[in-house]
């Protein structure tokens, strides 16, 4: 589609380029055709005028020295010019189908990534809700099927199908968040934030899990005001310890670091969990990746969408987020936005 479009666009470039060419061509080609016999005419003047004037001749013997104009000379100097004319627009047009084709593609690249991240998009969307769907319809199919079912047993698969439900709509949930992330200009609504509020609310959002699980959450933060978005910014700190709590023991502790380095805000937030082998770190931020068995939604209860949208919303803050991490001993996480 992308070819086509691509050599569609250069035909246009083509076009537009030849057209312009070409016209200018014909206009210097009639001013310098004009040109030409102008000036064969000042010259013969030129001539008469320094050889008659002093002489006075008869009118007569005047015309027999008065040649008319040489009409091979200017139709081969017009001649000339045309093939000149030609050739550079020969030039023209093979340079300008080159340019043109670059210069088209460098233009549709952008469209082309934004389609093929739609259409992954789509596409891995559609796997993870396959799998959850197929899960309930088969449940429910073989408890229709079953004539002996008891109502324990159908308590049982109505529970189960309603935290199947549960686990769409946490899907849908996350697809809708990075969708609205992942458009061009994202949510871009910046005012004044403080990092202390941000905090303040990530944690209320968050303490319910940290409770479940007997979760510490030591916080060392130093107020700094910055532009950002205070939605966004809250959504991010809150995937952060959403991961940090997921994969940690219980009554274990979570350690949040916020502070101003240089120019920008440094947030940390550091677990003693299961950690991440350092061949899934490279690929952490990818869409739907999920590590390794050990961190699958089997056992933490998720989609691989969350450190996907952390990024996006990092990147929307033009800042930069890393990871370190070892296995078994725990992961850090440092996000880096720039005060403005």
């Amino acid at each position: 589609m992308f070819k086509n479009a691509r050599i569609k666009l250069t035909a246009w470039y083509l076009v537009i380029i030849m057209l312009i060419s070409v016209s200018f061509s014909g206009v210097i080609y009639r001013v310098l055709t004009h040109e030409f016999e102008r000036f064969e005419r000042l010259q013969r003047f030129r001539i008469e005028r320094r050889f008659f004037d002093e002489n006075h001749p008869p009118q007569d013997l005047r015309a027999k020295f008065i040649l008319p104009l040489d009409q091979d000379i200017v139709k081969e100097a017009e001649d000339r010019l045309a093939f000149v004319l030609v050739f550079i627009n020969a030039g023209i047009l093979i340079i300008s189908g080159g340019v043109g084709y670059f210069l088209a593609g460098r233009t549709l690249r952008p469209i082309k990534e934004m389609v093929d991240e739609q259409n992954r998009f789509i596409s891995d969307s559609s796997h993870e809700l396959r799998t959850p769907l197929t899960a309930l319809k088969t449940s429910l199919e073989v408890s229709l099927r079953d004539k002996n079912l008891t109502l324990g047993n159908a308590k049982t698969v109505i529970k189960d199908s309603i935290n199947e439900v549960n686990s769409l709509q946490s899907l849908s949930d996350e697809l809708l968040q990075l969708a609205q992330y992942q458009k061009p200009n994202g949510i871009k609504l910046f005012t004044e934030v403080s990092i202390s509020e941000v905090v303040k609310v990530a944690l209320k959002k968050i303490a319910p899990l940290a409770r479940q699980k007997n979760i510490s959450i030591k916080i060392n933060i130093e107020d700094n005001r910055f532009l950002g978005s205070k939605y966004a910014l809250v959504d991010l700190l809150v995937i952060l310890l959403d991961n940090a709590v997921k994969y940690s023991a219980k009554k274990s502790q979570v350690v949040l670091e916020c502070r101003k380095l240089d120019k920008q805000i440094a947030i940390s937030v550091k677990d003693n969990g299961i950690g991440i082998s350092e061949k899934d770190l490279p690929n952490i931020f990818d869409r739907f990746y999920r590590a390794d068995f050990a961190r699958s939604k089997t056992q933490a209860g998720g989609y691989g969408l969350g450190l996907s949208i952390a990024k996006k919303i990092v990147v929307m803050h033009s800042g930069s987020i890393s990871v370190e991490s070892k296995l078994k001993k725990g992961t850090k996480i440092i996000v880096c936005l720039p005060i403005k």
